[in-house]
């Protein structure tokens, strides 16, 4: 997925869910639109480095979107993250369609918001025998300070409930798959967040057992002209179904 040509500056705050003071390069400090409702923790870091979309729309109240973060990482790195939850599923769709998920290639045709009993998915894929698989698709952007990702970053009764959805369709004999997009270029694996939502953890792992196969792949961001370009659904990384968060090393 390309970007528009996006914007530098430096994250003030985030308030109010949707909205994000930011003092751009040339001075300037505008409000931006904050694409995120979750916590957005360890992610929504003052002082950061971020970039932002803009827009000529004169319909919208915002002219600004805030897109990425960049946060600095303990081996002295940075990393880029992006926090915009809403592109995740057009980068996945643009993975699936040119056929760079291996577990989910051979796609016939690919829909949209799949209403199913007791909710909706993302998408559901038929391929060319005319076998079909829904798919959930999840942004992880939580690195915890013991250096490892996990998912939520907060309460998610509506994950739990696609996890329901995903399981009630497994045990119906369909194929049910939950897509972890990375959208953090520091982290390495996914695991279950007990210590913020045991009750999705718990419902992960049952589902796993129920047959919901869980997938996780990389972001791999491009750069160009000294700004990021575009991102694109990277290689698979493990999912831990058991990890304790380390205390020791969280603080």
């Amino acid at each position: 997925m390309d970007y528009p040509a996006l914007v530098p500056g430096v994250l003030l705050r985030r308030y109010k869910r949707f909205l994000a003071d930011v003092r751009l390069d040339d001075g300037r400090e505008v409000v931006a639109h904050c694409p995120n409702t979750g916590s957005m923790r360890a992610v929504n870091v003052p002082g950061s480095r971020v970039w932002l979309s803009p827009s000529d729309n004169p319909r919208r109240k915002l002219a600004w979107t805030w897109e990425l973060i960049e946060l600095l990482q303990p081996q002295g790195n940075m990393a880029l993250v992006s926090v915009h939850t809403g592109r995740a599923n057009r980068i996945v769709e643009e993975a699936l369609v040119a056929g760079r998920v291996d577990e989910l290639s051979d796609v016939d045709q690919l829909r949209r918001e799949v209403a199913v009993d007791g909710g909706r998915l993302d998408f559901c894929l038929s391929n060319t025998d005319g076998r079909q698989a829904y798919v959930e698709v999840k942004q992880v952007t939580l690195r915890e300070s013991d250096g490892h990702g996990y998912f939520p970053d907060s309460v998610s009764e509506r994950g739990r409930r696609h996890l329901e959805v995903l399981m009630a369709l497994a045990r119906q004999g369909h194929r049910a798959v939950l897509l972890f997009f990375v959208a953090h270029e520091g982290i390495e694996s996914v695991a279950p967040a007990d210590h913020l939502d045991p009750a999705y953890a718990k419902a992960l792992r049952q589902a796993t057992a129920q047959g919901v196969e869980v997938l996780a792949r990389a972001c791999c961001f491009s750069w160009r002209d000294g700004r990021p370009a575009a991102v694109a659904l990277g290689q698979p990384l493990p999912v831990v179904l058991q990890r304790e968060l380390n205390m020791a090393l969280s603080h």
